[in-house]
């Protein structure tokens, strides 16, 4: 109900319920270390797949071929962050596997970064 004492029905609810309620309400995957163009592939190693959710699924069909975190959340139409959740889920149970190439870039150093301003600053 609103604050004024209305009923609010399901398409009114806004675009945010679904993934909120697709992800049980997590808002952090548990594998802090994915990122965008993290590489998903679905592993055949047999895994018993019976409860999981329609979304869950779907990755598994997407991941066929390799895509990345941010391909899923577009097919899916979800945030960034719930693909990072449902994706996290799949990893754990052994049903998805990564590349081992798509960690994080590490960010360059302070002194390589100020040897390259005062190079350009001498240009």
């Amino acid at each position: 109900m609103s604050e004024d004492g209305q009923l609010w029905l399901d398409e009114e609810s806004g675009p945010l319920v679904r993934p909120y309620a697709m992800v049980h309400g997590r808002t952090r995957p548990a594998r802090p270390e994915l990122d965008v163009a993290t590489q998903l592939l679905t592993s055949w190693s047999g895994a018993d797949r019976s409860g999981i959710s329609v979304e869950h699924e779907e990755i598994l069909r997407l991941c066929v071929r390799p895509m990345s975190i941010a391909e899923v959340a577009a097919h899916l139409d979800t945030p960034i962050v719930v693909a990072k959740v449902l994706v996290s889920d799949l990893i754990d149970r052994g049903d998805l596997v990564t590349d081992k190439a798509s960690r994080k870039a590490q960010r360059p150093n302070r002194q390589l970064l100020e040897a390259v301003l005062e190079g350009v600053r001498r240009l």
